[in-house]
């Protein structure tokens, strides 16, 4: 059976793609062309950054009881992540991508295939507690902390920061790098979130009334997110190449 497309859910991943690509266009303008933005390194910038990401993951997770064939969904996805890995590598190695965004999202639509028959037992209400608490708890894991930003919670057994499996878990070996980084945990947690937050609010009428609502243009930019994704710097370094030509920067 087909599953319902639900175009506000559409609006906002075309309006969360805009701000990231707003946001990337920003960091090369700071980075590579040496735009003065102090605030692009502070708070600002960051509440920017982490609003992106929270966004796409929640949203990823809350649409994954509604997608069809999540096997193939996780495969394209991961395997686009990978294709990140390679370029950056290639041809922008100080702005290498391992494990980013991408890499993430496929890998937590994978995980779910075989969860959720577990997950499916679990009440959403405790489901989205739970998982929002582990959220908390294992924020910091990535810089060797337990707890959430400034709420540190104890340290992270230094035994467990080995290889490129644990970097991957969420646990970086010594000298690791990436530009953009999205481990498994903690953002397998929030991801679950979406997930049960679906399965809490979902189906309830007032909610699908919203979600049924017509986003114009945002809703055809969230359609077509991941080739977005995949191109958008491409355009970006093109017109910024062009403003250089002209004199503007």
């Amino acid at each position: 059976m087909k599953r319902e497309r639900l175009p506000f859910l559409d609006a906002l991943r075309g309006l969360t793609i805009i701000s990231m690509v707003a946001y990337h266009g920003m960091y090369d303008l700071v980075e590579l062309y040496g735009v003065h933005a102090e605030w692009y390194w502070e708070t600002p910038g960051y509440v920017w950054q982490q609003s992106i990401c929270w966004t796409f993951i929640l949203l990823s997770g809350f649409c994954w009881s509604l997608g069809s064939r999540p096997l193939r969904r996780g495969l394209l996805v991961s395997v686009c992540g990978l294709v990140v890995t390679a370029v950056t590598g290639v041809f922008m190695p100080s702005e290498l991508i391992i494990f980013g965004i991408l890499t993430f999202t496929g890998a937590a639509m994978l995980v779910l295939i075989p969860l959720s028959g577990l997950l499916e037992k679990i009440p959403a209400g405790w489901g989205l507690a739970a998982s929002a608490l582990l959220f908390f708890l294992t924020r910091n894991v990535n810089t060797g902390y337990w707890g959430f930003e400034q709420i540190t919670l104890g340290r992270v057994p230094d035994g467990l920061y080995r290889n490129l499996i644990t970097t991957f878990l969420g646990f970086q070996a010594p000298g690791f790098y990436s530009s953009d980084y999205f481990s498994l945990f903690p953002w397998l947690f929030l991801y679950l979130c979406g997930y049960f937050l679906y399965r809490l609010l979902g189906s309830r009428r007032s909610v699908l009334h919203l979600l049924r609502r017509r986003g114009g243009f945002l809703e055809t930019i969230g359609r077509h997110s991941l080739p977005i994704y995949m191109l958008h710097q491409i355009v970006l370094m093109a017109v910024f190449m062009v403003a250089v030509w002209i004199g503007l920067l």
